[in-house]
């Protein structure tokens, strides 16, 4: 059977992969030390596991409105005016099977055939394989390293075309865990103002920040930016919530209707049970928030150092989320390989440590380790990658 041609170009996830196969080898007795996947090593806060059972038990196990049910809707409200000064309708807040499915939507509702979305690189692997389902074209602009992987607005002015639709931000970002200043969000601002381009802005980490460094929405900025902008988020980081897949577009009431309809013909609508998890994650206690965003801040100190000691590898430290994206390209010449990706290959057969190689997030020098495991397992990883070099180095 022949398949359609949307999905012959996709590249199947790069984390998902990585994962895949450490499990494969940790389920054939390898004591494996996974490094991949995105999300906290922490269960659910107690409180939102009660809401969930509590919903269950009332029995709201029903169909929900498409877009999301009102209580949650306002609580989204809620977060938005008490965190980022930003006020929002109802009309303007659609909540969806996580944020990727909330990205997914949008840009589905968003482009027509050959429209241009400019991705800065280093980028989250979904990205552009989102666009080009949408029939639309990603436009790759390097965050370059001397600049902590970001984008200025003289590179973004370079790119735009006739065609341009958006430009996606994710601050803090995945994979570097970088974030933009106020004065960096005003330059881009100004030239996706002054062209009309749509800002996709991916806030799904703001929670999970470091050093005292601060969160800014670009919508917060000025009125017109807040007309321009389109937020991403949802719980699945701050609130380790990942399985409960809920997550949430705010914006442009014409944009989140058209979002709304199409869900309401793939999805239905988001679970039920996990909108109500969601309620109380929002309106209750954000204590289990600062909890693990301590947690994530102290292995983020010891680890940072701990690698960066390392011969062949260079890592800027992280302004936010949980991800280190060290420079391994020395490191794969050390060990006598043509790329990092090979790199990778070799110290998941030899030291059973997955890591996740640059290349999927449009890195190719790089390497991205989650530090949302044990600091146990963290030392043990990076006392493991410290040993392999060494040999190959001594080699």
């Amino acid at each position: 059977m022949k398949l359609a041609k949307r999905v012959s170009t996709l590249t199947p996830s790069t984390t998902l992969e990585i994962t895949a196969k450490a499990k494969e080898l940790k389920d054939a007795g390898h004591d494996v030390i996974g490094l991949g996947a995105g999300e906290p090593d922490f269960n659910t806060p107690e409180h939102i596991l009660d809401a969930a059972k509590k919903a269950m038990d009332q029995g709201l196990t029903k169909y929900t409105p498409s877009g999301g049910l009102p209580a949650l809707k306002k609580e989204i409200i809620s977060k938005l005016e008490r965190d980022q000064k930003l006020s929002y309708k109802p009309s303007e807040v659609i909540v969806c099977t996580g944020a990727k499915h909330a990205l997914y939507t949008l840009f589905q509702v968003l482009l027509d055939k050959d429209d241009e979305v400019i991705i800065p690189t280093p980028y989250w692997v979904s990205y552009p394989e989102q666009v080009k389902l949408a029939e639309g074209v990603p436009v790759y602009v390097e965050g370059k390293e001397e600049n902590h992987f970001k984008i200025t607005a003289s590179q973004l002015k370079e790119v735009i075309t006739s065609k341009t639709k958006a430009l996606i931000l994710n601050s803090p970002s995945n994979p570097t865990g970088m974030i933009y200043t106020k004065e960096e969000l005003q330059e881009l601002g100004k030239v996706c103002l002054a062209h009309n381009v749509l800002i996709v802005s991916d806030e799904i980490y703001e929670k999970l920040l470091y050093d005292g460094n601060e969160h800014i929405s670009i919508a917060q900025l000025s009125p017109e930016l807040k007309d321009a902008t389109i937020i991403i988020n949802g719980v699945s980081k701050s609130h380790s919530m990942t399985g409960w897949r809920i997550g949430y577009a705010v914006g442009n009431a014409t944009i989140i209707s058209a979002m709304t309809n199409l869900a309401s013909h793939s999805t239905s609508n988001p679970t039920s049970i996990a909108q109500y998890a969601t309620i109380a994650a929002y309106a209750g206690s954000q204590e289990d928030v600062e909890v693990m965003r301590k947690a994530f801040e102290e292995r983020l100190n010891i680890i940072f150092e701990k690698l960066n000691a390392i011969p062949g590898f260079y890592c800027i430290k992280p302004q936010g989320a949980f991800y280190l994206f060290p420079n391994a390209s020395e490191a794969a010449k050390m060990a006598g390989f043509q790329d990092v990706d090979s790199l990778v290959k070799a110290l998941l057969e030899e030291e059973k440590v997955a890591l996740v190689p640059g290349s999927g997030f449009g890195a190719d020098n790089y390497v991205r380790l989650s530090y949302a495991t044990s600091l146990d397992q963290l030392e043990q990883a990076v006392e493991r990658i410290a040993r392999y070099m060494e040999k190959v180095t001594v080699k």
